[in-house]
């Protein structure tokens, strides 16, 4: 008998390197932490160097690197320069591009279009060779792919790309592990900006009072996904709704 005491559970990424790319703050910066939680060394990038400071400092980074993850020969060298085995990937940098499809340039509709797809393969290029098998890539995408409005403009067609190319990729890269999460309207200053153009403030309470789980999903809740995600060696291919039930209602 050991007189009734439990001892904690054992770390889950213990040994482990996870990279956030945008890192500094939000889903990105949630991950970093409950990772660390779970035994991780944690690297960390972001466009704005004093941010990614203050965020390295918060989790204690293993190391930061400061580029726009826009562009591809800076992601290549922070690539290049990173020693193996990386054993996961989270991909927050990026976002939704919101108004009148009528209203945008060409080059504005193919950023629109291919912006996560183009970003996330060409990180899977460089960073594929340094994975370890069974390790995972996680892209992020928004709930905009199940509604056609007007409103929202492009981004219903540009986040329904994302679930068939996640399980492309999967199939390309594997042993390594290629998934997405779908994310509906968060409580964080940034994402509720990026909903000006649909009334966010209205937006939300709308949601907190019709959604099942009575509340907005917050960056917490997705990280938390993001954790399992990379645990869970069964799970690759696959794009999973995280909204607190918004598609029911």
């Amino acid at each position: 008998m050991n007189g009734g005491s439990t001892s904690a559970p054992a770390p889950q990424l213990a040994g482990q390197t996870v990279v956030l790319i945008g890192g500094s703050a939000g889903i990105g910066l949630e991950t970093a932490r409950r990772a660390r939680l779970e035994g991780a060394d944690v690297i960390l990038t972001g466009r704005n160097p004093e941010r990614l400071k203050a965020a390295a400092a918060d989790v204690g980074a293993l190391r930061t690197a400061a580029f726009d993850a826009n562009d591809s020969d800076a992601f290549r060298e922070f690539f290049d320069s990173m020693p193996a085995p990386i054993d996961h990937i989270l991909i927050t940098a990026g976002g939704p591009t919101y108004g009148p499809m009528l209203e945008m340039d060409v080059a504005d509709v193919r950023d629109a279009l291919s912006g996560h797809v183009v970003l996330g393969l060409q990180i899977a290029r460089v960073a594929q060779p340094k994975m370890r098998p069974g390790g995972s890539l996680l892209l992020m995408g928004g709930t905009g792919g199940r509604r056609i409005d007007h409103r929202v403009g492009i981004v219903s067609a540009a986040t329904a790309t994302l679930p068939p190319f996640t399980a492309a990729l999967a199939l390309e890269i594997a042993p390594v592990r290629v998934q997405s999460h779908r994310c509906g309207l968060r409580r964080h200053p940034r994402s509720l900006r990026r909903y000006s153009a649909i009334n966010s403030n209205n937006r939300r309470q709308e949601l907190i009072s019709t959604l099942p789980i009575g509340r907005v999903v917050t960056a917490d809740d997705v990280a938390a996904l993001a954790i399992h995600l990379m645990v869970n060696t069964a799970l690759t291919g696959a794009t999973y709704d995280i909204d607190g039930g918004q598609q029911f209602v």
